[in-house]
């Protein structure tokens, strides 16, 4: 029986194979040659994780700092690249062409095993687990090469390595392409979610109501009977704050502080800091109370302009803004308008470098306003309609991590040789 190990005697994690393993760095020739021009660039962004594919080589254009692109290692076609940088992405892939590379990824040269076997070696969840636990640096975790290179894997004879390879080839592809529908359809539910929303704060549920020019453009025609409004007309607008983080006192009590990260489309029942008394009463932060609308004014990526509803009294802060409707709103409506109005909002930001948002902004809002009565029917009609689309894409995203782990077993499986596999069975 084999095992991985390594040189450090981390616990062993075992290969049921007749043959000896040897360590790595005996299996390849570690190549680091240094590309002296850019051409056919790799970055770790430019590979998949867990299914061995490269999604696209960059364009020049895209290339950050050309020069370090420069410096990154040169590979030839055959040679397996692994990524040492936060290991548990499982970045592995076979190059098909020859190319440079970032530094980040590790290029292996074959010598006793098939490059395609050896990259389903690379992807075995003990393989990646076991570098994994090697890495150092709490931002950007990385593994060396001393500690993958002295990993013991299993060997086989070149021709079953190959077998085996195809056989993984066939079965993979199958997998990927059950998956490949199934996100589709994740897609296509999304689509049909963000289309009825559109549909029902902009159109209303009246298909035969008299409609009219809106005056907005993003919304063209409302029905006749409905208004437009600024938001700041028909809500009053509160931001937060942050107590002084220098003030132990301050923090760890039992108020929950809401920052916008954790403002996603969702209902907040619970925060990851919280506050004392002291540190409310000392500071510009506010209490909201229970089924207060959220909006993140400014934040990393897609933050900005998402909405959330409290379900629970807590206090934000200053990059929230909270939203008290007065008695012509709705709040689960204005919940649903602000989902469909997401993209306009955020393009109407500052004009910074950041995009940001303000009170003052987001006070200049125009709102569709039908009749209260009317807010509340299309707020129920689409809690009813999301709920049912995300229960759907749930059980969709489900089965896609059924087969995700049914992959990785098969190739555990596989190349450690439980699976008795065939000629016919590798190449049918």
């Amino acid at each position: 029986m084999t095992t991985f190990s390594d040189s450090r005697n981390l616990p062993a994690l075992s290969w049921k194979l007749q043959e000896p393993g040897i360590r790595l760095k005996y299996g390849v020739n570690l190549v680091n040659a240094k590309a002296e021009t850019i051409f056919n660039y790799i970055g770790l962004e430019n590979v998949e994780s867990w299914t061995g594919r490269l999604t696209q080589t960059a364009e020049l254009s895209d290339l950050d700092d050309e020069e370090n692109a420069a410096t990154g290692n040169k590979f030839r076609s055959g040679d397996v690249l692994f990524g040492k940088l936060r290991p548990y992405l499982a970045k592995a892939f076979v190059a098909e062409v020859d190319g440079c590379c970032t530094s980040e990824l590790l290029v292996l040269r074959p010598i006793r095993y098939d490059s395609n076997y050896l990259k389903y070696l690379l992807l075995t969840p003990d393989f990646i687990n076991l570098v994994n636990s090697s890495t150092y640096g709490a931002k950007m975790p990385r593994a060396t090469w001393d500690f993958i290179g002295n990993i013991s894997l299993p060997t086989l004879p070149l021709e079953s390595q190959k077998l085996i390879a195809r056989f993984l080839d066939r079965k993979t592809a199958t997998i990927d392409t059950l998956i490949a529908k199934k996100q589709r359809l994740i897609q296509l539910l999304e689509e049909k979610r963000t289309a009825l929303i559109n549909q029902a704060v902009t159109k209303g549920l009246n298909p035969n109501a008299p409609m009219k020019d809106s005056g907005i453009p993003w919304i063209g025609e409302i029905p006749e009977h409905w208004g437009i409004v600024a938001l700041g007309y028909i809500c009053s607008l509160t931001s937060g704050g942050t107590p002084d983080r220098n003030r132990p006192e301050f923090w760890s009590g039992d108020i929950p502080w809401v920052k916008t990260g954790e403002i996603n489309y969702n209902y907040i029942h619970q925060t990851e800091e919280y506050i004392t008394e002291v540190g409310l009463k000392n500071s510009s932060t506010k209490l909201a109370s229970k089924g207060t609308l959220l909006m993140a004014m400014y934040g990393q990526g897609v933050t900005r302009g998402r909405v959330a509803i409290l379900d629970i009294e807590a206090s934000f802060n200053q990059a929230c803004l909270a939203i008290y409707p007065h008695q012509l709103i709705e709040i689960k409506y204005l919940y649903y308008y602000f989902v469909n109005a997401y993209q306009h909002i955020r393009d109407d930001g500052n004009e910074t470098s950041q995009m940001n948002l303000s009170s003052g902004l987001i006070g200049k809002i125009k709102i569709t306003l039908p009749t209260i009565e009317e807010q509340r029917t299309i707020a129920s009609f689409l809690d009813g309609k999301v709920e049912y689309i995300d229960s759907l894409k749930q059980k969709l995203k489900n089965s896609i991590e059924k087969l995700q782990e049914y992959r990785r077993s098969l190739i555990t499986a596989a190349v450690t040789g439980k699976l008795e596999i065939s000629e016919a069975e590798a190449d049918v």
